[in-house]
C-alpha cells in the first residue's frame, strides 16, 4: 500500500454507519498544521471523509475513527475494516468518552475482537517505536481530560494496537487525543508545550513502519 497519496499526506476519517463517527470536527486541521510545522510531510489541507462500506479506503494509507456512541458494524463494513488492515492500512482508533467502561469502548472493542480474535488487540509497552518514531516520548502523553476527571477518571499509561505482520494495524486509544487536539490551531500560541507533537509519531509511524 502506498504511504502517500497523490504524493501527500491525507487524513482520511472513517464515517460508518452506527454511532457519532463526526467527533472533533478541528482536530484534522490541528494535527495538519503540526504535521507542516515539524515536518516536511507534504499534506492535503482538508481532511477527507471515507464510508467504511466504500472501497476507497483501500486507498487511503492513514484512517481514523471515533466516537462516543455504540460501535455496530454492518457485515460489509466488518470485511472491508479487516481487509484494509490485513493490506497493510493503517487506522488510528480514539475513544471521546475517555472511558473504558463506555459505550464506544465496550463496543469497539467487541467489533475487533468478533473481526480479528479475542486476544487481538493487545497493551503496546512504552518503549514501543511509536514513542520514537519521531518526537521522544516514554509512553503515552497524558490528555487535560485524564488530568480533569472526565470520563472514568483514570490516566491511562498505555495505548492497545492490533498487530499485523510485526505492525501496528490498529492503533487504539482510551485517552481522548481528539478531544485534548480538537481546537484551532491558531490558538496553539498560547500552549508551553505543544500538546498535538504524538499525533506526529502516531503519522510517522503509519507512513514509515
Amino acid at each position: 500500500m502506498d504511504r502517500l497519496q497523490g504524493g501527500k499526506f491525507v487524513f482520511t476519517r472513517l464515517m460508518y454507519d452506527s454511532g457519532d463517527w463526526d467527533t472533533d470536527q478541528r482536530m484534522p486541521s490541528n494535527l495538519l498544521h503540526t504535521l507542516v510545522t515539524y515536518t516536511t510531510i507534504p499534506v492535503q489541507t482538508d481532511e477527507v471523509i471515507v464510508p467504511l462500506r466504500n472501497k476507497e479506503i483501500f486507498n487511503a494509507p492513514f484512517c481514523y475513527i471515533s466516537g462516543h456512541k455504540l460501535v455496530q458494524f454492518t457485515q460489509e463494513e466488518r470485511e472491508n475494516f479487516k481487509a484494509y488492515v490485513d493490506r497493510g492500512g493503517f487506522v488510528f482508533a480514539d475513544d471521546c468518552n475517555h472511558d473504558i467502561d463506555g459505550l464506544f469502548a465496550k463496543s469497539f472493542e467487541t467489533q475487533m475482537a468478533d473481526i480479528f480474535g479475542d486476544d487481538a488487540l493487545v497493551k503496546i509497552p512504552n518503549d514501543h517505536n511509536i514513542y520514537s518514531s519521531f518526537f521522544k516520548f516514554d509512553g503515552p502523553p497524558t490528555t487535560s481530560q485524564e488530568l480533569n476527571g472526565w470520563g472514568d477518571d483514570l490516566v491511562h499509561n498505555y495505548l492497545k494496537a492490533i498487530i499485523i505482520n510485526g505492525r501496528i494495524g490498529v492503533l487504539y486509544s482510551n485517552k481522548d487525543y481528539g478531544c485534548e487536539w480538537d481546537y484551532d490551531f491558531r490558538n496553539k500560541r498560547w500552549y508551553k508545550n505543544d500538546n498535538t507533537r504524538f499525533g506526529v509519531n502516531i503519522v510517522m509511524y503509519a507512513l514509515t513502519a
